[in-house]
């Protein structure tokens, strides 16, 4: 497995360090800057164009960021960047974008979004993007298709689960991509403890990283039960969390 403790060194800002989209917007490059001018490693979330770029966006569709009808795989990397997020301005950057931006300051964990019929080619994208990257960079996926390619079309980049849920029937899941290859594990902090969770930790030696802490009690969770959180609406280092 990877030397992967910068992974845990530092809290990661979800999404960026927006401000849960008042004014700085998530998964945007004001968003991105903030955080590495602060020092946080930037989790972001990507999908394939109309056209093959890799852009970074969270949504399937377009509405909820940019009040636009239709779908993020409709749209070619550059019609994607005429649309602004949330009215500010911003754009909906590309991945490619985002590298050049943070430049190695601060480590990226990028998560790949698959959408069945338009993410073919995505891990291998994200893979040739990142091949001559200098920073500290790990790629992670909920979609179980996506992470069987990872050490195929991303190799030597550090590859992770991103997982949820607490029952039987998904914690065998869980346990069943450990066969390939994944060198971390990103956990709703909500669903912690679980008995997947405490194997990767403690039998594997595998780092777990929290999603999504707001508040004071997921931030006590993460640092009894896992090894890092990913994090929004306060700043860790600068103030209490609500």
């Amino acid at each position: 497995m990877s030397e992967l403790s910068w992974l845990t060194a530092r809290p990661i800002a979800h999404r960026g360090l927006h401000d849960l989209n008042k004014t700085c917007w998530e998964n945007t490059l004001s968003a991105f800057e903030r955080a590495a001018a602060r020092g946080y490693a930037i989790e972001c979330d990507v999908h394939l164009s109309a056209d093959g770029d890799v852009v970074v966006f969270h949504d399937n569709s377009l509405d909820r960021l940019t009040g636009t009808n239709g779908y993020i795989w409709q749209r070619t990397a550059g019609e994607l960047a005429a649309l602004r997020i949330g009215g500010t301005a911003d754009h909906v950057p590309t991945l490619g974008e985002l590298l050049r931006l943070v430049d190695g300051r601060v480590p990226l964990v990028i998560e790949l979004k698959g959408i069945p019929g338009h993410d073919d080619g995505l891990v291998a994208k994200v893979g040739e993007a990142l091949r001559h990257y200098n920073g500290k960079v790990a790629i992670m996926s909920f979609d179980h298709w996506l992470i069987r390619d990872f050490t195929r079309h991303a190799p030597g980049i550090p590859g992770g689960l991103t997982a949820w849920g607490d029952v039987d029937h998904e914690l065998e899941a869980h346990f069943s991509m450990l066969a390939h290859g994944i060198s971390f594990v990103s956990y709703s902090v909500t669903h912690l403890p679980n008995r997947f969770v405490s194997f990767v930790r403690e039998k594997l030696a595998m780092p777990v990283i929290t999603w999504t802490v707001r508040d004071e009690e997921a931030v006590r969770t993460t640092f009894s039960r896992a090894d890092q959180m990913t994090f929004e609406g306060f700043e860790p280092d600068a103030a209490s969390v609500a």
